[in-house]
C-alpha cells in the first residue's frame, strides 16, 4: 500500500511542475530593413539566407540588438526582447546582429529556439567589430538620421528598462 501511495504522490508532483516554456522562433528577412547610402558600408548577410544589408547603414529608429548563441546572457534577455517587440512592431525596427558564431547554423538555430521573430543579421567574418566592438550583449539605439543615439551595454534587466530607453533616446513610446 506504502508503494502505491509513493507511486501516486511521485506522479502527482511530477505533473504538476512547470511547463517548460519554449517559444518557437522564426529565421527572418533583412530585405525589410531601411537603410541610408554611407560611405564605407560595412556589408552584413541575413541570418535567414536572404540578401543582407550594411549594418552602419540602418536607420531608424532601430534597435540593433548584438549577441550570440553561445552567450548565456544574450539568452537571457531574450524574453525582454521578445516581449518588448510584440508592442514595438510597427512602430520602429528591432534588428539582431548574430557575432562570433562557429557556423551559420549555430546562429539560425538559437533564433528558432528563443522565439526570435524578428530579422537577424550574420557577421560571419568578424566586420562589425569596427562598427559595434568586441563583448556582447549589447544593445544599440539608432535615430532616424542614422546616428546613434544611445549604446546600452550588457544585459537589458527587464522591459521596463527597454521601455524607458526607447522612449528616451528614440522619442518612441510604447
Amino acid at each position: 500500500m506504502k508503494k502505491i501511495a509513493i507511486a501516486l504522490s511521485v506522479l502527482l508532483l511530477t505533473s504538476c511542475a512547470a511547463p517548460t516554456t519554449e517559444t518557437a522562433g522564426a529565421l527572418v528577412s533583412c530585405t525589410t530593413l531601411q537603410t541610408q547610402k554611407v560611405a564605407k558600408p560595412i556589408e552584413l548577410g541575413c541570418l535567414d539566407g536572404s540578401e543582407g544589408v550594411s549594418v552602419n547603414a540602418l536607420r531608424g529608429p532601430v534597435i540593433v540588438n548584438v549577441w550570440g548563441s553561445w552567450c548565456a546572457p544574450c539568452k537571457e534577455e531574450m524574453p525582454i526582447l521578445r516581449s518588448f517587440y510584440a508592442k514595438a512592431k510597427g512602430k520602429l525596427q528591432l534588428v539582431g546582429v548574430d557575432v562570433e558564431e562557429a557556423s551559420l547554423k549555430d546562429g539560425q538555430e538559437f533564433v528558432l529556439k528563443n522565439g526570435i521573430t524578428w530579422p537577424n543579421l550574420f557577421d560571419s567574418d568578424g566586420s562589425s567589430r569596427a562598427y559595434f566592438g568586441m563583448g556582447v550583449p549589447v544593445t544599440w539605439f539608432i535615430a532616424t538620421d542614422g546616428s546613434v543615439a544611445y549604446k546600452h551595454i550588457g544585459v537589458l534587466k527587464n522591459e521596463i528598462e527597454l521601455l524607458s530607453l526607447t522612449s528616451k533616446y528614440l522619442g518612441v513610446r510604447l
